[in-house]
Formats: C-alpha cells, sequence, structure tokens
C-alpha cells in the first residue's frame, strides 16, 4: 500500500483549494468508474434509499478529504499525515458507541500515546497549530467514515458502492463550493499546467487503482492484513515529503519525539490485533 503514501504529497503540489481539489477528485473518479462499470456491466441499479446510504457515506469521505488537504496547506505534509494517525483513537472512542460493542480500554489505552505523539509536535511551531487542528477534525472525520463505510459496504457491492460514495461527494460539494467561494474566495477552479498530471495520477492511481486493488489483494488476503498495511502510509508520506519538498529542515525534537510516540503506538496496536487474531 505504498501508493497510499502518495496522497498527502499530490495534495501539496496541486495548487488549488482544498474543496475544489476534493470536487475535482471526486468528479474524475466517478465518471472513470462510471465508464469502468459500464463497459464491463457491472452497473447495478438501486433504491433512492440505498443510494442516500452510500452517497451519504460518501460525504464523510469528502469532509475527511477536504480539512485533510487544508491541514497539508496550512502547513505541510509532514504534519497533515502525523495527525492522520489519530484516526485509531477516535476509531478506538467512537466505534463502541455507533457500534453498540464492548469498549476496549487496551486499544484506548494505546491511541493515547498516539494522542500524546500529536500534542509533542503541536508544541514544535506555533504557526503550524492551524494545520494540526484541521488535521485532527480530518483524523475524526476519517474514523467515522472508515465505522460507515465497513458497516454500509456489508450489502452493496464494492466497485459500485465506490461510485455512489463519490457522486454523494460531487452532489454536497457542488452545493457548499458557491457557499465557500462567496466567504472565503477559492481562486481558480481549473488545474492549470502541471495540475493536471498530478490529478490524473491521484485519481486514477491513489482513488481508483488503490480501490480496485484492495478489492483483488482481499480475494487473496483477508481483510485484518490489508488494513495493517495502511498503518504504515504516515511513513511513506513523510520520507517523500522530505525528499521532495525537503521539509527535515523545519522539523525539531519535539517533532522527532511525537513521531517516535506514533509509531509506537501503531506498534503496539498491530501487536495486540495480530495477538487477538493468532493467540497462543
Amino acid at each position: 500500500m505504498f501508493i497510499a503514501g502518495f496522497t498527502g504529497v499530490l495534495g501539496r503540489l496541486i495548487e488549488l483549494d482544498p474543496v475544489v481539489l476534493v470536487w475535482h477528485r471526486m468528479t474524475w473518479a466517478a465518471a472513470l468508474m462510471a465508464l469502468f462499470l459500464v463497459l464491463r456491466k457491472e452497473m447495478q441499479r438501486f433504491r433512492f434509499k440505498d443510494v442516500a446510504r452510500m452517497g451519504g457515506v460518501g460525504v464523510l469521505l469528502c469532509l475527511h478529504w477536504i480539512f485533510f488537504y487544508a491541514s497539508i496547506k496550512a502547513s505541510n505534509v509532514s504534519i497533515g499525515v502525523v495527525c492522520f494517525s489519530l484516526v485509531g483513537f477516535f476509531t478506538a472512542l467512537l466505534e463502541p458507541i455507533i457500534n453498540r460493542h464492548r469498549f476496549s480500554v487496551r486499544e484506548f489505552l494505546f491511541s493515547i500515546l498516539t494522542v500524546c505523539g500529536v500534542y509533542l509536535i503541536f508544541q514544535f511551531d506555533t504557526q503550524y497549530r492551524l494545520g494540526i487542528a484541521l488535521g485532527i477534525v480530518s483524523s475524526a472525520l476519517y474514523a467515522l467514515f472508515a465505522i460507515a463505510n465497513q458497516h454500509v459496504g456489508k450489502h452493496y457491492e464494492a466497485k459500485n458502492m465506490l461510485f455512489w460514495e463519490m457522486v454523494g461527494g460531487i452532489v454536497v460539494l457542488s452545493v457548499i463550493l458557491p457557499v465557500c467561494n462567496a466567504f472565503l474566495p477559492v481562486g481558480k477552479f481549473l488545474p492549470t499546467g502541471m495540475d493536471y498530471p498530478y490529478m490524473a495520477f491521484m485519481v486514477v492511481v491513489c482513488t481508483i487503482g488503490l480501490c480496485l486493488l484492495q478489492i483483488i489483494v482481499l480475494q487473496k488476503i483477508d481483510a485484518f492484513t490489508v488494513n495493517l498495511t495502511y498503518n504504515l502510509e504516515p511513513v511513506y508520506s513523510i520520507i517523500l515529503a522530505m525528499l521532495i519538498f525537503q521539509e527535515y529542515h523545519e522539523l525539531n525534537l519535539s517533532f522527532v519525539l511525537g513521531i517516535a510516540l506514533i509509531i509506537v503506538s501503531v506498534v503496539l496496536q498491530t501487536w495486540s490485533k495480530v495477538r487477538v487474531k493468532n493467540p497462543a
């Protein structure tokens, strides 16, 4: 899942406002998915109720992307993806409430390490605090999306669900874009120059390609193993950001210590899940 690490880097490279960027990402992805489903004769018909359910999940995804890219543009790629690590904390907190199952104290305590890591990072430079705050909201929204996606996804075929998630996001974004532009001008609406190849790569590889690859992989190995690979996404993104944007010049000891705590948290959560899945 090294591909996932490019998402944050591309969000920094594309010179579009976050809301506009997400609108293009979802519109391009929906158009390509529609073409793919029609050519393969896999497009399914759904009742409006089902479309609304899948579209509602897509709204959570589009809101997550907006705050994620806003975080990166207000700070840098490293901070945006590190804040994404808080997804585990919010999932441990929200999933038992939403799905009404037993609260895991162990998972919550492991996630607290991530919170402590983000707090240390929060201290390293006041100019990035807005970006960190946006990143925290982004991770909470992704936790809600993941919970909803898991619940709703049990009832629908994955490729068709992806298409209607994109459509749901497009509808909401098309409504809020004029409102956002009235109060906070979003600048240019159309990509220019290198925005086009970057956007094409994001849509084809990081959105549709990654989703379809996951579907294929899930036919070979279990979802548990696939999900563990996503724990490394912040590491991939930070390495790419250091190579492309030379962000290591902006980092200090508190950032490094914060990253270390987050990595420890990820390792402990992974070890805990492996132990539960394969008890001695």
